[in-house]
């Protein structure tokens, strides 16, 4: 038995989410984070002349706010059990679907790098294709404390302990998804498969296994 398609629909929130279908895993409107200006906020922003002392104050400020965190791109997954992944990045298409690749070593990276200085690092793979267990299965036997690695391309490694593991029953998941997918607040690592009852039909899978995980050690 496979695991199931993710699909969303949005609604009240960005983040209605709706699961049904076969080997994609569906984000809805996944968050673009925008800067909007008022019209005063704007002239202030791009105003560059040394003469104007708002804008002289403007550039002490930034100069003096400490740099953001270094990130990196993501390459591999490596579960506590000895389930690893090769992680393959995908953006959210016109459809609102976001492809998990069918073979089992691999997974799909979406949203944020790791050590990133805010949102979501969502890493989503199969639970099993065509009778084999993916690594993701060992999502069913994550705990708390426990700690998973990531490399980046540059072959470094970080390390992210996990907080939470959590079955949410594919009905329920909208409510839980702004919490657990959205690109503001803290930075976390996010592991998402499927799993519980088989159903059939469209529903396949009736739950989600979730792992939520902080950054604990930069390479």
């Amino acid at each position: 038995m496979e695991d199931q398609v993710v699909e969303a629909k949005p609604r009240r929130s960005p983040f209605r989410w709706i699961l049904a279908g076969a080997a994609v895993f569906v984000v809805a409107a996944l968050v673009l984070v925008l800067t909007v200006f008022s019209g005063d906020d704007q002239q202030t922003a791009l105003a560059g002349s040394p003469a104007s002392g708002q804008a002289g104050q403007s550039q002490e400020s930034n100069a003096d706010a400490p740099a953001e965190p270094a990130s990196a791109q993501p390459t591999t997954v490596w579960l506590p059990g000895g389930g690893t992944a090769k992680l393959i990045h995908a953006d959210v298409k016109d459809d609102g679907s976001l492809p998990i690749p069918q073979g089992l070593d691999e997974a799909t990276w979406w949203g944020a790098k790791v050590g990133a200085a805010q949102g979501a690092v969502l890493l989503s793979g199969h639970v099993n294709w065509k009778g084999s267990k993916g690594p993701f299965d060992e999502l069913w036997r994550l705990k708390a404390g426990q700690d998973v690695e990531v490399a980046d391309t540059a072959g470094g490694r970080w390390v992210y302990r996990v907080d939470e593991v959590v079955t949410v029953h594919k009905d329920n998941l909208a409510a839980q998804s702004d919490k657990l997918f959205s690109q503001e607040g803290p930075h976390r690592l996010v592991l998402v498969t499927c799993g519980g009852e088989y159903v059939g039909g469209t529903e396949g899978y009736e739950d989600n296994r979730i792992a939520t995980a902080s950054l604990v050690s930069r390479p």
